[in-house]
């Protein structure tokens, strides 16, 4: 069985009974292939050391990637009964560390290689069975429950990474040199490197969910964007191009990292790239299971802090604006050399997919046109933090995959290594670490002058802000209608025959007042003093489109996205503006308007006499201005000498709709009643904030 030349598969084609087959051949040469690479280890021991201080040992991996397919089966209800519950539990979850220092010290009684192994065979028989036996109908997409066994498929690939990079860091006597993983033994002198002309288009990312290929859920949706022409350096950087920028102090000259750069730097103390041994004139290179002459022809491998450090160093050195590829730029280069995608190669056209060595290559051994390795040898780390696609769902089998590094904090690697396989050997396939990481990684440089996109967190996380997102776009909850909705619609019966011109919404939160006044209103102004705030707002208006992650219970969360069009609000939001502002201190151009409506602000404000005093210098003469407020007054917002009411004046009680009423009689007349508005905050899925807001509704006189 030939294990090095594997495809991953087209779902979409074929019949049913051919694709079983396919999918049944391709699991076991994945199963087998997995354990093949186990054997470099000279013994049962070098599975419990801890190699990498940040990841498990790799014990972990060996029953992780087992213990994958039956939670998976079980997710996608193909299956009903567990085998090991305890393996399944302990072998579930890696390590995505948080920072370089993030020591995970807790000991875990790990089971022998022998118990994993005989685990492993019942895995790979129940697997097997399964594949057997379910029902098959094409086309596999993410809904079929094949779906869940190319997940688990899939996801063992990658693992052949994972795993390859521990055991790079194993002590050579730990592991062994097989036959079967040869590295590559050409090196000579390393080429010089120069940066070659490429003409910008536009580039569009993203597959359908009639895609004939598997995909991970970061893959799906759709991204289109113009790219600039560039140049890009001809080969990825070599260890002796890397090595001018250590002979020249690169470790030692803080101004060349980032921030970020500089944190690591001081805590690893790193002097030179960690597969780099020895130093100066006898530097040596540690490959996955032996050390060898230095091969200075080959690629660097280094984390993105260093790539990004060189790179500041060749701009400074170059006066050009050096930096590294951004994803669209990776692709485009990509696409306009027509590399070959794989499923569709009989022979692989770089050194990926397992198809030559186990281990990196000389930087000029694969050409793509005028340039070299645009896929395989290393990994090619991007300037782009991961995030979804406009269209992007989650997974419902696997909804930590991709959510947990859409936090500006995972960089994408592009182009696959040497051990790159299945999915991750695609032009589609997206895969992010975070910068400190180590992967079979190195880089290419572009040089350009289009801006960086700034990325921001795809979920927000702020448990306030996500309470906000929740409360103006989540469902009704408890038979409570959405609370900025039932204030516009007060706004709205109150106006009458008044001039809709331009409202003022104070207080916006997250912005869906505002863009409910936008369908009625020429123009609206949404300004609020929390910048976390108006950053979705803003974000609702430019994307048509939020993301929030809300507690259940404990460490378990959901994830939510809401788009504008689903509440057809789309057609008033070029209508409006939204800005960070203070109340109690507003700009001058902020006046003229026909209605101010302030939204739960007045018990919020440390001064709010003041803003009622002042609030009619925005307000057209017979404008409204509507105020709602639960009177929750509390000194951290407000000084007791400041309330407007919610105190005793003269022994008597004195509330705050008297305190509206002093203040804003000579001013103002009021509208009506007041009248009664519920919200509900939800804090966790048992856990609910029911509030009554009192709505008053005030005229300008004059």
């Amino acid at each position: 069985m030939d294990l090095r030349n594997t495809h991953t598969l087209i779902l979409n084609t074929g019949t049913s009974e051919d694709k079983r087959t396919e999918i049944r051949e391709y699991f076991h040469k994945t199963f087998s292939i997995d354990e093949q690479l186990y054997d470099n280890l000279a013994s049962d021991s070098a599975f419990h050391l801890r190699a990498e201080p940040l990841r498990h040992p790799l014990i972990f991996y060996f029953g992780h990637t087992a213990t994958f397919y039956i939670n998976k089966l079980i997710a996608a209800k193909v299956i009903d009964k567990r085998i090991n519950p305890h393996f399944e539990s302990m072998f579930a979850i890696g390590v995505d560390e948080m920072s370089w220092d993030d020591l995970d010290g807790a000991n875990y009684d790990w089971p022998t290689v022998s118990e994993v192994k005989a685990y492993r065979n019942e895995v790979r028989a129940l697997v097997d069975t399964v594949i057997s036996t379910l029902p098959l109908e094409l086309p596999v997409d993410w809904d079929n429950p094949f779906w869940a066994i190319m997940m688990g498929i899939e996801h063992q690939r990658i693992h052949l990474e994972t795993s390859s990079v521990i055991i790079r860091r194993l002590p050579l006597d730990q592991v062994r040199a097989l036959p079967e993983w040869e590295i590559c033994k050409e090196s000579g002198e390393a080429p010089t490197n120069q940066l070659l002309p490429v003409a910008g288009d536009r580039v569009c990312l993203g597959k359908s969910k009639d895609h004939r290929l598997y995909g991970w859920d970061n893959e799906f949706g759709s991204h289109q964007f113009n790219v600039d022409d560039f140049e890009a350096s001809k080969y990825l950087v070599s260890n002796r191009e890397f090595l001018d920028f250590v002979d020249s102090g690169g470790y030692q000259q803080p101004q060349l990292w980032t921030e970020e750069g500089q944190r690591w730097l001081a805590f690893s103390k790193a002097e030179q790239p960690l597969f780099w041994l020895g130093e100066k004139t006898n530097y040596r290179l540690r490959t996955m299971t032996q050390e060898i002459v230095m091969p200075w022809d080959w690629p660097v491998e280094v984390n993105y802090l260093e790539a990004k450090a060189f790179c500041n160093w060749k701009a400074q050195d170059s006066n050009l604006p050096i930096r590294l590829p951004t994803e669209d730029e990776w692709t485009l280069l990509r696409d306009q050399q027509q590399v070959p995608d794989q499923p569709d190669w009989d022979k692989a056209p770089g050194n990926i997919n397992l198809e030559y060595w186990a281990s990196s290559c000389p930087v000029n051994r694969f050409a793509f046109g005028e340039f070299y390795d645009l896929i395989g040898n290393v990994w090619q780390w991007s300037e782009t933090p991961i995030s979804g696609f406009p269209g992007f769902e989650i997974h419902p089998w696997y909804d930590d995959f991709s959510i947990p590094t859409f936090d500006t904090q995972h960089n994408l690697i592009k182009g696959g290594s040497w051990i790159s396989t299945g999915n991750e050997a695609t032009r589609d396939a997206r895969y992010a670490f975070r910068r400190h990481f180590y992967q079979h990684a190195g880089f290419r440089y572009v040089s350009s002058e289009q801006d960086l996109e700034t990325t921001e967190a795809m979920y927000e996380t702020d448990d306030a802000v996500a309470q906000y997102c929740d409360a103006h776009y989540g469902p009704e909850k408890f038979g409570v209608k959405n609370f900025p909705n039932q204030l516009v619609r007060i706004c709205l019966e109150n106006m009458a025959e008044k001039p809709k011109l331009r409202a003022l919404d104070l207080g916006c939160a997250v912005g869906r007042a505002s863009f409910e006044l936008a369908q009625h209103f020429d123009f609206v102004t949404g300004i609020d003093y929390s910048a976390r705030f108006i950053r979705i707002a803003h974000q609702m208006q430019e994307k048509g489109v939020i993301h929030y992650q809300l507690p259940e219970e404990g460490e378990i969360v959901s994830f939510h996205e809401k788009y504008l069009r689903d509440f057809d609000l789309t057609s008033g939001q070029e209508r409006i503006e939204f800005y960070q502002g203070d109340a109690h201190n507003l700009k001058p151009q902020f006046t003229g308007y026909d209605l101010v409506l302030a939204a739960n602000l007045i018990d919020r404000l440390s001064d709010p006499k003041h803003f009622l005093t002042e609030i009619h210098q925005r307000l057209n003469p017979g404008g409204l201005l509507i105020l709602a407020s639960p009177y929750t007054w509390r000194e951290e917002f407000t000084r007791k000498s400041s309330w407007l009411g919610g105190l005793r004046r003269t022994g008597e009680p004195f509330t705050t709709l008297e305190g509206l009423r002093e203040t804003l009689d000579t001013l103002f007349r009021e509208v009506g009643e007041p009248r009664d508005v519920e919200f509900v905050i939800r804090e966790t899925a048992r856990k609910f904030q029911h509030t009554i807001s009192q709505v008053t509704i005030w005229e300008r006189i004059a």
